[in-house]
Parts: structure tokens; C-alpha cells; sequence
């Protein structure tokens, strides 16, 4: 699959201008970062401390992207997993740790949770938009919500702005250096460059994430137990809920984390596919609409389902669910280099290499998720995953970097997107003050400032 867009006939997607339009321009700046997500906060965080005139947009009211629309909730990918060692062991620092920092002064971060064979951190949605604003802000650089880009400039096949849209109506950003953190490759796709969605078209299901109030905490956790996902005896009580037809329960493991709010529980529970039996790729508003629904009605039959059967949970109520569905994988570019499932699986360490992943391969397909654990280590992911195979000052950051189907359910999660936003924003500051073409700029040099600003390489 590609740039043609053929997948969704309804819609034309490539938007692409071979020379400024007749329209305002809204702004010249030296770094755009289009997408306000974990990667778009570390990417005009960073550039912007660079010294350079940076412009971050968004089309939310509020910075987070998966983590706060989609209700995520977690920073994983932080620590190792191990079957010997019981305490967690952090080996992702850089913006990731700065992030969480941040968070943890406002009463905003949980300390390690247990989460199968490794450990993850559950946020406040509030508090981490607060905090990305404070760093964005205090950063220089400048935010406009509630916008979204329509088109791209591309002029002898370098991007040299977008063509923006917002209630106000439509306008141009000039940039030397644009960095794609949309998560869904916005730009990339606009610019008519390639693309594929997942393993031939096949991507990891959505999910609706839902926090539940007034919980007997003392009382669901001696239930529970430590591990936030599910001892079998609840995977054999939704199995026979299910059979029994009392509720509408497809997924059969699930995930819950204690916040950082008295009574709290953040549920990741949701199996969403369309009526059909197809695969929803929210790239489509059908599909995607078909998932909001029916995510908000699987919310309800988990909630029911834990108020009857989960000690401590009886009293429960929904709090919320996300602004949108969780999304996990849409477009994923074609890049320079692409990182591979093979990488992922031998924990391959590179020279070139700007994030460690410990992640486990965590793939959300079909009737059950797959977890394949990297035990006692990491791999890197290659700098130029992060450059398209075409066209020029333009780079990505965030899940739709360059990587193979199972690989990219590993990389993806949050953690990593800070540090990928981080890398971006380098190799563009970089490229900006030597003349280089971001292809050109040595992985091995974007590791050494990232290595300077506290990533653990």
C-alpha cells in the first residue's frame, strides 16, 4: 500500500502544492512540528531550546495525542523486563525522564507499576497536558490548537511549508524543516510519499480506554493482586460472563491501573473490530466512527462486568472514557532505513541508534494479544527510520516512523516517542546550521547530542 491512497476511494488524500498558494501567510519559522503528541511535545520542546523559531500545531485543544485523547494512561517502555530481577530497572532517560519528572513534582505520575514481566508508570490526563504546556511555553516555542494541515508545499521535491486549516479558515506555514509527529503521517501522506498500513494492510485494533471511580482500592487489590494485568481466574470469568451471554465481552485479558487518584482504576479492556469481522483502521472516518460507538458500548458491558464480579469494585462507576479511541497503528512511513522485526527479536544495539527499546513486541490483533517479552534487554532503533525514503526537510517522529509490523508494536508506545521527537528535533537543528540534508546527518552524530542532552545510549 502507498501514497495513492486507493484504500479509501471516498477520499482524496494527497494535497500537494508545487509553489506557494494564493493565500495568508500565517508564519515563517525555522522548525514546524505538526502533531502535539508525546513526539511533537519533545520535538518543539528541544527545538525550540535550540534557538530555533519554532511553531508547534494541533488539532485538539490540548497537547497529549494518544496519551490524553486517547487515554493511553501509561508511560511504558521506560524499564527492563526480566523473570529474575523484581525491582524495575529504567534504561530509557533523555526527554522521557524529564517528562515523568515533571509529572511526578505535580502529584501527576504513579510510581512502577507491575505489568507482566516488566513495569510501567499510569499518568493524570490533566496533568500531563499541564505540564507539556509549561515546557512547550517556557521553551519559546509557539502552539496553535484546534488547526490542522490540509496540504504541503513541495517545491524540486524539498517541503517548504503546509497549507493549514482552522475555523478561522486557511493559511500558510513556511518552514525550513518540518517535523511529521501526527502519528499518523499527515504530511508524509499529503506529500504524496509512501507508506504502508501494518503487515499488508492488517494493523493492531483500536481500543476505548475508560477510568472507574469509587473502588474499594484495599479490597480490589487483594483480589487483584500486584500485576495490573489479570490473573486467570478474571480471564475465566469474563470467558464464561461471555459464554453464559450475560455481557458482550470479546476480550478476554485485560489491564487495570490503580492512578493517581484516591478510588481510582485506568481499564484497558476493549477489543474493538468492525461489525463485519474487518480490521478498523481509523484512517477512515467510518471506521473510526464505527469504533467510537462501539467502544463506548463495550465500556459500559466491562464496567457492568467488574461491578458484578471484582471484589472491591462493586460501588464502581465510569469516570470517563477517551476523547477518541486509542489508536495504535495507522500509516507507517517508508523510510531511509526501516527497523525490522528481526532487530526487534535479537535486540540488535547500533551505533546509529536514538532510543533503546525495551518494550515486548505487544500486538493487539486477532482474538487475544500477543506479548512477546525482551527479557534482561533493549534494542536502538536506527536514526534514519525517522527520514523518508523521499523527499527532503522532512522527518517523522512518533509511531509512524519506519518499521516493520511487529516491530512497530514494540517501538510505538510512549516512552520511545519522546525520545524519537527528541532525535528529530536534533537532526533538524543539525541540518539547519550546516546545510546538510537530513538523510546525510550521521545517525551516529544525532546519538552523541542526544547522548549530551541525558538519552541513555
Amino acid at each position: 500500500m502507498n501514497s495513492n491512497n486507493t484504500d479509501f476511494p471516498a477520499w482524496h488524500l494527497e494535497s500537494r502544492y508545487d509553489a506557494v498558494p494564493d493565500l495568508p501567510v500565517l508564519a515563517e519559522v525555522d522548525v514546524l512540528v505538526v502533531g502535539g503528541g508525546a513526539a511533537g511535545v519533545a520535538a518543539a520542546t528541544t527545538a525550540a531550546e535550540h534557538g530555533k523559531r519554532t511553531m508547534v500545531i494541533e488539532r485538539y485543544g490540548f497537547f497529549g495525542g494518544a496519551a490524553v485523547a486517547g487515554m493511553s494512561g501509561t508511560i511504558c517502555g521506560m524499564y527492563l523486563a526480566s523473570d529474575v530481577h523484581t525491582e524495575p530497572r529504567q534504561v530509557v532517560q533523555g526527554f522521557t525522564e524529564r517528562f515523568r519528572t515533571e509529572l511526578a513534582r505535580r502529584n501527576g505520575v504513579t510510581t512502577p507499576q507491575r505489568y507482566g514481566k516488566t513495569w510501567t508508570v499510569t499518568h493524570d490526563p490533566l496533568m500531563w497536558s499541564e505540564t507539556a504546556d509549561q515546557l512547550v511555553e517556557n521553551a519559546g516555542a509557539k502552539t496553535l490548537f484546534h488547526t490542522s494541515v490540509t496540504g504541503v508545499i513541495v517545491e524540486n521535491d524539498a517541503c517548504t511549508g503546509v497549507i493549514v486549516e482552522s475555523a478561522a479558515g486557511r493559511s500558510v506555514i513556511l518552514a525550513k524543516r518540518i517535523i511529521d509527529a501526527s502519528g499518523d503521517a499527515a504530511v508524509i501522506a499529503r506529500a504524496g510519499y509512501g507508506y504502508v498500513f501494518g503487515d499488508h494492510g492488517k494493523i493492531q485494533n483500536p481500543t476505548m480506554f475508560f477510568r472507574l471511580g469509587q473502588i474499594d482500592m484495599p479490597r480490589f487489590l487483594a483480589y487483584w493482586g500486584e500485576d495490573t494485568i489479570n490473573p486467570p481466574k478474571v480471564s475465566e470469568a469474563i470467558q464464561q460472563a461471555d459464554a453464559d451471554r450475560h455481557y458482550d465481552l470479546p476480550r478476554k485479558k485485560i489491564w487495570i491501573f490503580p492512578t493517581t487518584r484516591p478510588s481510582e482504576l485506568l481499564v484497558n479492556a476493549t477489543r474493538l473490530t468492525a461489525r463485519d469481522g474487518h480490521m478498523l483502521n481509523v484512517i477512515d472516518p467510518e471506521d473510526f466512527t464505527e469504533a467510537e460507538i462501539a467502544g463506548r458500548r463495550q465500556v459500559r458491558e466491562y464496567a457492568a462486568f467488574l461491578a458484578h464480579n471484582i471484589p472491591g469494585c462493586e460501588a464502581s462507576y465510569v469516570v470517563d472514557t477517551g476523547t477518541q479511541v486509542g489508536v495504535r497503528q495507522t500509516r507507517s512511513i517508508v523510510g531511509v532505513e526501516t527497523l525490522t522485526n528481526d532487530d526487534v527479536l535479537s535486540c540488535r544495539k547500533r551505533d546509529d541508534g536514538i532510543c533503546r527499546v525495551p518494550w515486548p513486541i505487544e500486538l493487539h490483533a486477532g482474538e487475544k494479544p500477543k506479548l512477546h517479552w525482551l527479557l534482561d534487554d533493549y534494542y536502538e532503533v536506527p536514526y534514519l527510520a525517522l527520514v523518508p525514503e523521499q523527499g527532503e526537510n522532512l522527518i517523522v517522529a512518533g509511531r509512524c516512523l519506519s518499521a516493520e509490523h511487529e516491530a512497530l508494536a514494540s517501538a510505538r508506545v510512549t516512552a520511545q516517542c519522546f525520545e524519537y521527537g527528541q532525535a528529530a528535533a536534533v537532526a533538524a537543528v543539525l541540518s539547519i546550521d550546516t546545510g546538510r540534508r537530513l538523510r546525510d546527518i550521521p545517525g551516529q552524530e544525532v546519538r552523541t547530542t542526544m547522548q549530551a542532552l541525558g538519552s541513555a545510549l
